[in-house]
């Protein structure tokens, strides 16, 4: 089968997370006909089962997994869409559907290069794909917990590749050796509600808010790290839920988000954001949930092997970069090595959603060289 038939036959079914719609099956039966080994795995209680597939061929020797997900956003308003989001179109040499970029495509093209590979080698070692129905939404029943189960009977990879799209513009740009990490904070400050014509009777509560957002939002937590841009914390609202122009309100909120490097973690962070706090006021409350810890795989042999692959194929050396938001690969990086490499992430998330074809055959000729590099080296 051609990546494009594979494509679309996954775009076709509008897995809307947590819902798979058939696309699982249709990859595993695909998988199947190559030689793989299939194992669906559905994790959670009741109606909140998701649906995973575990796939390999192979036992000995070095174990590479490709690891991506099945599930897909929501399309949105379906008038906007120029085709149906899960009736995949191809014009002008561009495919559109729902998951085109981020990410069925990719997992096409892994699946179609793996099979072409074992078509024509030996296999000397084992591949396997850890497909989840779990990655767009809160990730709790899905890649974790497909993890540990792979753990518990003997399937712990050697190296992982990841398939989320990681280039901003084209092919050959970037291949990501980690993410930043991810904080999510809600500050609150109390007062007493009051008429603001009798403020002596009342406590407002937002000078001091201000105050300590602005403290927040104008520290400098560092300036950077080898392979990291700078840590930074966005302020993403502040409210009162105050309607009136002549009331003081009783209390405020400010939220904000920190995306952190690897010189800091969780703990670390709330600490430091403790103290820029305490030096203008002690009078608030602060919650913190930290969504993903920073993580990194030191550049080395199987960074390597994926950086030659892509030169390879696009005749671009692909930087090692950090950027953008969080993915799966920060569960396996406990288990291996972890490389993320996939197409263009321009439209991901988006109406028309799209890949273009020769991206998708290029990406298929990228995974076919991962394996042959890995598998000879």
């Amino acid at each position: 089968m051609d990546v494009l038939d594979l494509a679309k036959e996954l775009i076709a079914c509008p897995s809307v997370t947590p819902e798979d719609a058939g696309a699982q099956e249709k990859l595993a039966a695909f998988l199947e006909d190559a030689g793989f080994t299939c194992h669906h795995l559905p994790f959670g209680d009741g109606d909140e089962r998701v649906p995973n597939l575990f796939a390999r061929i192979g036992r000995e020797g070095p174990h590479l997994c490709y690891a991506g997900h099945t599930d897909v956003v929501p399309p949105g308003p379906l008038e906007r869409w120029t085709s149906g989001p899960f009736d995949p179109q191809i014009r002008d040499g561009v495919l559109y559907g729902r998951g085109a970029s981020d990410m069925k495509g990719s997992v096409a093209a892994f699946a179609v290069a793996a099979a072409r590979y074992l078509k024509d080698h030996d296999l000397k070692g084992s591949i396997s794909l850890l497909i989840t129905g779990d990655e767009e939404g809160p990730a709790v029943n899905g890649t974790v917990k497909v993890l540990e189960w792979m753990a518990e009977n003997g399937h712990s990879p050697d190296v992982a590749l990841v398939g989320e799209p990681t280039n901003p513009e084209h092919l050959g740009q970037e291949i990501k050796i980690g993410r930043r990490g991810s904080l999510t904070g809600t500050l609150r400050v109390t007062g007493r509600q009051g008429h603001v014509a009798y403020p002596h009777l009342a406590d407002n509560p937002l000078p001091r808010l201000t105050a300590l957002a602005g403290a927040l939002a104008a520290y400098i937590f560092d300036e950077g790290t080898d392979f990291f841009p700078p840590t930074n914390l966005e302020l993403t609202s502040i409210d009162t839920g105050n309607p009136a122009d002549n009331v003081i309100p009783a209390a405020g909120t400010a939220r904000f988000n920190i995306r952190f490097n690897d010189g800091w973690n969780a703990d670390t962070l709330e600490q430091t954001l403790r103290r820029i706090l305490d030096a203008v006021s002690k009078d608030y409350t602060l919650d913190l949930s930290c969504g993903a810890e920073s993580f990194m795989t030191q550049p080395g042999d199987w960074s390597a092997i994926v950086q030659q692959a892509v030169k390879d194929v696009t005749g671009k050396e692909p930087a090692y970069t950090t950027t953008g938001g969080t993915s799966d690969a920060r569960f396996i990086v406990k288990y291996c090595p972890v490389i993320e490499c996939g197409g263009v992430n321009k439209t991901i998330h988006q109406i028309d959603e799209s890949a273009a074809v020769d991206d998708l055959q290029k990406l298929t000729e990228i995974y076919g060289r991962v394996l042959a590099l890995y598998f000879k080296s």
